[in-house]
Order: C-alpha cells, then structure tokens, then sequence
C-alpha cells in the first residue's frame, strides 16, 4: 500500500530528519539512503522490517550536526595528490579549475564515523520510529477503504454463487430433454429403435461430468475463509491472496463443467469480483 510519513528529532548535538514513502509490492523491498555507516544502516532496515511485511519502501535519513563542526570535511591529502598529477598531466601551460577538483571521488569527506554515528543513531532510531508510525497510519486507512471494496466483491459472489447453485439442478434436466427430443427426430427418419436404458446410461454420464456440487461447496467455503481471514487482525496477505487463486480455481471449473449459458454468465460476473479483489489483495500486509 502507499504511504508516507516524515518525522524530525533534535538534540544539542544533531538534528536527524527521516523520510518514508511506500508504494505497491507483493513483497517486501527497502531502499535506504542515509549519512550513516553500513552497521547502523542495517539496523534501520530492521526497524522497516519489523513495522511493514509487505511494499517497496524509501527510506531517506538527513543528518546535520549541530554547532561549530561540519558534516563534512576536505581531504587535503587526496586534493593535493589530485592536485599534483593534474600539474604534470597539463603542465605550465593550462590552468587547473579548483572548482573541478571538488567533484572528484574523495575530496569531500564525510565526517559521520565512528563515535559521530552513536552520536547521531539515537536520534535517527526515533525519527525513523515516528516516521514509521505516520507511514502506517496512512497506510491503515487506505488498507480500510480496501477492506470495505473486497468485502462488498466477496458479498457479489456470493450472491452469484448462490443463483449458480439454484441453476445447478436444470442442467442435468435440459440436457436430457435436448437429447431425448433430438433421438425422437431421428428415430422418425430413420427406422431405427432405441432402448430407454440407453438414454439414462447416456444422461448418467453426462450428469457426472457436469455435476459442479463439490466446486460451489469449496468456493462458498474459500469465501468464508477470506472473510474471517480479512477480518483478523492483523489480518494475513498472503493467506487472502492464496484464498483467492483457489477462488479462481473453483470458479473456473464451474465454468468449464456446467455446460449452461445462464450460469456461465454468472461465472463471469464471479470472475470480474475475483480480479478486482486479486489486485488489491497483492497489497495487503
């Protein structure tokens, strides 16, 4: 889900600005830029990890040190070595632009190590932490809106599962009336006997092959599953989105089994729930 959240922490010796944004993922990726060192950056990102499950979150971290020091420093060893190989590369001839000198790798040092970075996490781990709250808040009311939508689509299939069930019975029905009357039409053509039995033998078959009781059963129950699973808290992305695909499944071999042209224009109706429920269940923590 997306969201955004910003905080700011101020000591006598540093002043830390941390800025979140997040936008849709299934899975859970960090993005952290930051003034401190590898061991501290880690730490941040088990501050995202244990706080968001799932999005593609950016972490910017602003460091600025109070009083007479700076956050950063020049490296006179490495400007006069740049210096210096400059010199003899354009000789007495061409001038040397110091301006050029100070986008070089290097020049500008960063004065965050060490003990300035245990001076500067704790006030960087309470921004993050505010940040990190102000970032789910609004992510909690967007997961609301989306909780509203999925539940009203599940009510949709019901309802359309339901007429599906009540349709069901008729297939097996009108199935064996077209065949019947289609027999009769060609027994008066041609002189031809039939046998009763041989027609319910024929109907049995065909109403195995369509019988679609255990695939509305197991989709009514996906959908009460999905239901209480949504309802949890916290709820579980991963299981909705895993309710869905088998919500799908079903679906579609109801689809493919009922031979009606009723119930497969109920099975779209399912089907087009389904896809908008599946969009957004991918982003559910």
């Amino acid at each position: 889900m997306t969201g955004h959240g910003q905080a700011s922490v101020q000591n006598d010796q540093v002043r830390v600005v941390a800025e979140l944004k997040s936008v849709n993922n299934r899975f859970l990726k960090t993005n952290i830029n930051c003034d401190l060192d590898a061991a501290h950056e880690a730490k941040l990102e088990s501050l995202v990890k244990e706080n968001i499950q799932r999005g593609s979150i950016h972490l910017r971290l602003k460091v600025q040190l109070l009083g007479s020091e700076s956050t950063f420093k020049l490296n006179d060893a490495v400007i006069r070595s740049y210096w210096l190989q400059l010199s003899e590369i354009a000789g007495s001839s061409q001038h040397i632009n110091v301006d050029s000198l100070l986008v070089l790798p290097g020049v500008i040092a960063d004065n965050i190590r060490d003990d300035l970075n245990e001076i500067v996490w704790p006030a960087a781990e309470q921004a993050t932490v505010e940040a990190l709250a102000q970032l789910n808040e609004m992510r909690e009311l967007e997961g609301n809106v989306m909780q509203k939508d999925m539940l009203e689509n599940c009510k949709i299939i019901a309802a359309q599962l339901e007429s599906v069930k009540n349709l069901a019975p008729r297939v097996l029905t009108n199935y064996s009336k077209r065949m019947t009357e289609r027999i009769n039409s060609l027994l008066k053509s041609h002189d031809v006997s039939i046998q009763a039995t041989d027609i319910v033998k024929e109907v049995g078959v065909f109403a195995e092959k369509c019988d679609i009781s255990e695939e509305t059963v197991r989709l009514g129950s996906h959908i009460d599953q999905f239901n209480q699973v949504i309802n949890d808290s916290p709820s579980n992305g991963k299981k909705l989105d895993f309710l869905i695909q088998e919500m799908l499944r079903e679906t579609n071999t109801i689809g493919s089994k009922a031979n009606d042209v009723e119930i497969a224009n109920h099975v779209v109706e399912i089907k087009t729930c389904i896809e908008r429920i599946r969009e957004m269940v991918q982003n559910v923590e």
